[in-house]
């Protein structure tokens, strides 16, 4: 079962918001490249708000992803992209129905 996770929350500036998306879908082969990161979903809460819920089998996994590619991209990115700073939250997956 993976055991960690992270929940980043996003919001776009306004105008930037198919640029936010299109940058999140583009992430894809980095994500595919990085061996503990077990599960990744780029997901859109309402018009202007993201999200990136992605899971690990155990810290050291979770740790390279947010010291990987894809974090850096992110922050090269976030001045341009988003409204405020990512919202990154370290996550606990309690159960899952994983078949």
């Amino acid at each position: 079962m993976l055991k960690t996770a992270l929940c980043v929350k996003l919001e776009a500036k306004p105008g930037k918001e198919k640029a936010v998306a299109d940058f999140l879908r583009s992430a894809i082969p980095l994500v595919q490249a990085e061996p503990a990161t077990m599960a990744w979903y780029a997901i859109q809460f309402g018009p202007s708000t993201f999200g990136i819920f992605d899971a690990f089998p155990d810290e050291a996994g979770r740790q390279a992803h947010l010291t990987g590619k894809i974090a850096a991209a992110l922050m090269a990115n976030a001045a341009e992209l988003l409204a405020k700073p990512p919202s990154i939250e370290k996550v606990a997956i309690l159960a899952d129905s994983k078949k």
